[in-house]
């Protein structure tokens, strides 16, 4: 084998043995799947790389269907979500598909399984026939109604679709195998009555086919080539075979290619749920400000939080495809975002926890405009900072006393302000309670940054970030933490995953930036200086600035849990 077949993983290694047996590279398709009942999150971006990778690599077409087939919890503002998602992370699909354009076809397919003798009406209760199905290690026992003519399946199935019973009375079912060791294949419900308004059919239906019913044909109508998913549906790969091949005897000549199912490993991240009804329960409860609040691992919540599509699709391929289920650390999405920022992103000043410093040398009614290095890595030139005598510095820059190790402002010892001079700290002023109001400093006028002069360049330890008062923007900064305590919350029996929700996962700082940011735009990114990276908020506004913190220069994380 060479190095490339090496290199492919077993889901490409699966359709290059397809094409070597055959299959012809122009019948290659792919679909991306998602059910639109709630956002799409991180979890999901594994299966949309996978899928869109492929028809990128292999120049084949990708469709992106809506498996609409439960109006009680789908809505049209989930369906915009998720097309707004998958085109932000770059994707183009070839077709936008809905499983329900497919329900009149579907319709007809179990129409002729009835006719068959595979498929009936059972009039039981939910309850019944859940004790008839059987356990993982008892076979199921065959109901009252499974023996019903062809005649009055038939009846009953139309009466069902004219609305002439109420939601509960009966169901359509697979005829298949009540012994099978899969439960999935005992006699599976295939439709449902149920009197609710669909987000795109209206009120044309009161049956809707379940998932395993309809997924599979909406593969089959489309002519997928490969139908990928999680491991969780790989029990479901007979049953998706069965339907498929009893249609395929009805249809073969309009639909000539049969679906291939194949599962990959999901993608679990640490410190976080991926279950979207339990995401669900997050927004429901106001734990979070909605779907795309910047600590839900929702694409939405990443993007808003200052996400590129470059680091997800950068996370997901170093994750890879596998077979086996595992947690990824999320210090790894971290670990990606931090690097293509660090690229992309443009160096500002901003102060988080502001403290005044005077330069009692400097003169009172002077200005004057220093120039700052944006980002080195982009070449992207430089801008302009204003600088006066009083500025301010983050407080934790400061202190009266010190040991040898702090190499930042402490008193009698000297530092360089980030593109400006040297400062020593003479003094400091304190309220009544010993709360420091003020540091009194002086500068070094012949050590200004880029002058060149010998005393500029002067070896010292410490460098700090500032902001000038008199030029300073106020601005919001909210500054998040993980949404759990826990690196496994829903994995806990005897405990509710909402019990680790940290209190302090969202802390709003009023910060003061430099003047430059003034024009920031809802979305732009930037490292504050030796603080971390930022974006601003779709809250923001020309007149009150809003900043996300996207994450720290360094995981502090590990740090403060040990």
């Amino acid at each position: 084998m060479s190095e490339e077949k090496k290199s492919l993983n077993f889901i490409e290694q699966i359709i290059e043995e397809d094409l070597a047996n055959g299959m012809s590279k122009d019948k290659l398709r792919f679909r991306f799947p998602p059910e639109p009942n709630g956002y799409l999150h991180i979890g999901h971006t594994k299966a949309i790389g996978i899928s869109f990778g492929l028809g990128e690599h292999y120049n084949a077409p990708v469709n992106l269907r809506f498996d609409d087939t439960n109006p009680a919890k789908e809505e049209q503002e989930y369906v915009d979500a998720i097309k707004r998602d998958v085109s932000w992370l770059g994707y183009q699909w070839e077709n936008e598909c809905y499983s329900s354009d497919y329900f009149q076809q579907l319709y007809d397919w179990a129409v002729q399984l009835i006719k068959d003798g595979k498929a009936y009406i059972d009039s039981q209760s939910s309850e019944a026939m859940a004790e008839q199905k059987g356990t993982p290690t008892e076979p199921g026992i065959a109901g009252p109604y499974r023996d019903r003519s062809v005649e009055e399946n038939l009846d009953l199935f139309t009466r069902m679709k004219n609305g002439e019973f109420k939601e509960g009375t009966h169901v359509l079912r697979a005829k298949i195998d009540m012994t099978s060791p899969n439960m999935l294949m005992r006699d599976p419900i295939m439709y449902r009555i149920l009197k609710k308004e669909h987000h795109r059919t209206g009120n044309d239906w009161v049956i809707y086919p379940m998932y395993d019913w309809t997924h599979g044909e909406s593969d089959y109508i489309e002519q997928i080539s490969h139908s990928l998913c999680s491991l969780e549906f790989k029990p479901h790969r007979e049953l998706y075979n069965w339907f498929r091949d009893n249609v395929y005897e009805y249809s073969k000549t309009e639909y000539p290619q049969v679906p291939k199912q194949r599962e990959f490993s999901r993608l679990n991240l640490s410190y976080t749920v991926m279950s979207k009804r339990k995401l669900m329960k997050l927004v429901e409860e106001e734990i979070v400000s909605g779907w795309d609040d910047p600590r839900m691992p929702t694409i939405s919540g990443l993007r808003r939080r200052g996400y590129t599509p470059e680091s997800i699709k950068n996370f997901i391929e170093t994750v890879g495809v596998s077979k086996r289920e595992n947690v990824i650390d999320v210090a790894l999405l971290e670990f990606k975002i931090r690097e293509d920022l660090n690229k992309t992103a443009n160096r500002v000043m901003g102060v988080l926890d502001p403290v005044k410093v005077v330069i009692t040398n400097y003169p009172e009614d002077k200005e004057e405009i220093l120039i700052a290095e944006n980002n080195p890595e982009m070449e992207a030139g430089t801008r302009e900072v204003p600088f006066s005598r009083e500025i301010y510095i983050e407080r934790e820059d400061f202190r009266e006393e010190a040991n040898k190790k702090f190499f930042r402002l402490k008193l009698g010892k000297e530092v360089r302000l980030k593109n400006a001079y040297f400062i020593t700290a003479n003094s400091c002023t304190k309220d009544a309670d010993g709360y420091i109001t003020e540091i009194q400093c002086t500068y070094d006028p012949l050590t200004k940054s880029g002058s060149g002069t010998e005393e500029s360049k002067r070896k010292v330890k410490g460098t700090l970030h500032w902001v000038s008062v008199k030029h300073a923007v106020k601005a919001e900064v909210r500054a998040y933490d993980r949404l759990f305590l826990d690196e496994a919350p829903d994995s806990h029996k005897d405990k509710d995953f909402m019990e680790f929700i940290n209190p302090s996962s969202l802390e709003k700082i009023e910060a003061f930036v430099e003047p430059s940011l003034q024009t920031a735009k809802i979305g732009d990114r930037f490292q504050f200086q030796r603080l971390g990276y930022f974006n601003v908020d779709d809250d923001s506004t020309p007149e009150k600035l809003v900043f996300n913190k996207t994450v720290g220069l360094r995981d502090n994380w590990a740090k403060k849990n040990k």
